[in-house]
């Protein structure tokens, strides 16, 4: 996988799908409700100390990180926490989910991790449990994070592409140099039996010149609860390296369907791995619980260093100003993010998907692909994932899998 160039995209036409005009008939009539947020990404810091060659932070269309605040203010900080416990109360949520997110968030310190962390805790209303959880790169992590953490019941999540090859092609530093072995360093304390409990799983960003087995058994090393692979954030103006447009050509979903033999037919289940079971998940007439798979209405909204409430910060890989919503958390609620076009869009199910999309077999399993990977300048986001073929050919292949296990089950009962 090779770093697409850096292209500053102008802001797109105000006439590109979501708009005001698809808003305004989709609540119509009262027909449609907003479900409210309920998990929060909070950009601690908005710097890393990493530069993976293929982050949206440095590497994508959106550049805003050059004019906002490396870290996170105690004001903003406060004022955040006071307006998420203000959404709780409004809607009565029983359960709400922070995210300290970044760039990197532990170059905020632990200091200020344990005061924010006390901080959204008094913020919270009678009868809203706050789960707290940290996506790192792990470099940084050491004793004094993982008390901090171990005292807030903070959980982990750790950014790992595979092994030490896997890894450093992309996860490295300005210098060039790989980031394995600090990686690992922080996993293994971690891992160790006081603090194995925070550690929520592994996420790794696939990339299909790297071996898809070894890359799952690499992270399997470390006993993950959790393995979340993926989809580099790619779309129809800068498809993903390796792609052609050819349906037959799913270098990608092969890829995956490497993966999930060697986790779907192990003995014992040694892992979860998030995208494959969401897709089982909905193959088999449950729910989705993962934001890039099936129709499920996205409950998330983020807020930056700068106070700006944003989008999912993927969608910097879009264009500039993709995740802008206009709203400040000082002048704003959280309620009013609610009505924005793009939020809107990623809670209306079928109504925000392309003709195409509506058409196919796969539709509510796939729920179109992930949001991020659906724009082209001119339509926007109403078109099937850059992905489409890839997603199309594994979910068929899995459905056909999961389809003979079943069959085969009944004739044995029989």
């Amino acid at each position: 996988m090779h770093p697409n160039p850096i292209v500053l995209s102008a802001r797109p036409r105000q006439n590109e799908w979501p708009n005001e005009a698809w808003t305004a008939a989709l609540t119509a009539g009262g027909k449609w409700q907003p479900a409210p947020f309920q998990e929060f990404v909070l950009k601690v810091h908005g710097r890393c100390n990493l530069s993976c060659n293929y982050c949206y932070v440095y590497e994508l269309a959106d550049q805003s990180w050059r004019s906002r605040p490396g870290v996170m203010s105690v004001e903003i900080l406060k004022q955040t926490a006071l307006r998420i416990g203000e959404h709780a109360a409004t809607h009565a949520l029983s359960d709400v989910f922070v995210v300290l997110h970044g760039g990197e968030p532990l170059l905020a310190g632990p200091e200020f991790i344990d005061h924010a962390s006390k901080t959204l805790r008094d913020a919270m209303p009678d009868g809203t449990a706050l789960h707290l959880s940290v996506q790192t790169n792990g470099v940084l992590l050491n004793e004094d994070f993982l008390r901090v953490f171990d005292r807030h019941d903070i959980h982990v999540g750790v950014s790992l592409d595979g092994d030490r090859l896997a890894n450093d092609r992309h996860r490295r530093y300005a210098n060039g140099r790989g980031s394995y072995d600090e990686v690992v360093r922080g996993l293994r304390l971690l891992t160790a039996p006081a603090y194995r409990r925070l550690f929520s799983g592994l996420l790794c960003t696939i990339d299909v010149d790297n071996d898809p087995v070894g890359t799952y058994e690499a992270m399997l090393e470390f006993e993950p609860p959790l393995v979340d692979f993926m989809l580099p954030h790619a779309n129809w103006i800068q498809p993903p390296s390796h792609w052609r447009d050819d349906p037959d050509h799913t270098p990608y979903g092969d890829w995956l369907i490497a993966v999930f033999e060697r986790w779907y037919s192990a003995p014992v289940q040694e892992t979860d791995v998030r995208m494959l079971r969401a897709i089982l998940d909905e193959l088999l007439g449950g729910r989705s619980h993962d934001e890039v798979i099936g129709l499920a209405a996205i409950r998330l909204i983020e807020v930056e260093t700068n106070a700006t409430v944003e989008q999912v910060c993927s969608l910097k890989s879009a264009f500039d100003g993709a995740t802008g919503t206009g709203f400040n958390i000082f002048t704003h609620s959280f309620d009013d993010a609610l009505g924005h076009p793009g939020v809107m869009a990623r809670q209306a199910g079928v109504e925000a998907l392309s003709d195409t999309c509506r058409g196919c077999l796969v539709r509510d399993v796939c729920g179109g692909g992930h949001y991020v990977h659906r724009y082209r300048t001119g339509s926007g986001f109403r078109n099937p994932s850059v992905y489409c073929a890839d997603l199309y050919r594994l979910i068929t292949y899995m459905g056909q899998r999961v389809a003979e296990d079943l069959q085969n089950a009944v004739e044995v009962v029989r």
